[in-house]
């Protein structure tokens, strides 16, 4: 199977986390949960979508959490609490696992992800932390230049 751009910017978005100081599989959750989103956006949503908060107060307060939503950067996901007690970002009524994001996200790379997960960390760490917590900045500076060699070269069409 190839990777196409949703797995890119699942990977892009768990490195994100992972790089603004989220343990793996809680970003991996964030992960999966930002590249739902996304999608969900391009098809349009048929609800308001989650609201975003101002890069100051995101600077001040990187992370942020209320009893159900989670902030990182000006970026917020709705978030749960899983049956084995850990934290996880949900939407439309799915959560997100660490589990599913292997299922939906690894599977696409041919046993070859963790070549492609030290690639996407070491690619996100060259940005300004301020780029990495802007959603806008994310989107614009991090994934959207990145998004088609990367699923071609995750795809092994690229030596």
């Amino acid at each position: 199977m190839a990777v196409g751009r949703f797995q890119v910017m699942a990977t892009l978005q768990a490195a994100r986390a992972l790089v603004l100081g989220l343990p793996e599989p809680l970003a991996k959750s964030w992960g999966l949960n930002r590249a739902i989103f996304y999608a969900a956006a391009k098809r349009g949503f048929k609800a308001k979508p989650p609201t975003e908060r101002p890069l100051a107060e995101a600077k001040a307060k990187p992370v942020t959490e209320t009893p159900n939503s989670f902030f990182l950067g000006s970026e917020m996901a709705f978030k749960t609490q899983g049956k084995d007690g850990r934290t996880y970002f949900t939407i439309g009524g799915q959560v997100q696992t660490e589990k599913d994001f292997g299922k939906q996200i690894e599977s696409r790379f041919s046993g070859k992800f963790d070549q492609a997960w030290d690639e996407a960390v070491e690619l996100v760490k060259r940005f300004d932390r301020e780029v990495l917590l802007s959603q806008q900045d994310f989107f614009e500076l991090v994934y959207k230049p990145n998004r088609d060699e990367l699923a071609v070269k995750w795809t092994g069409e690229l030596k």
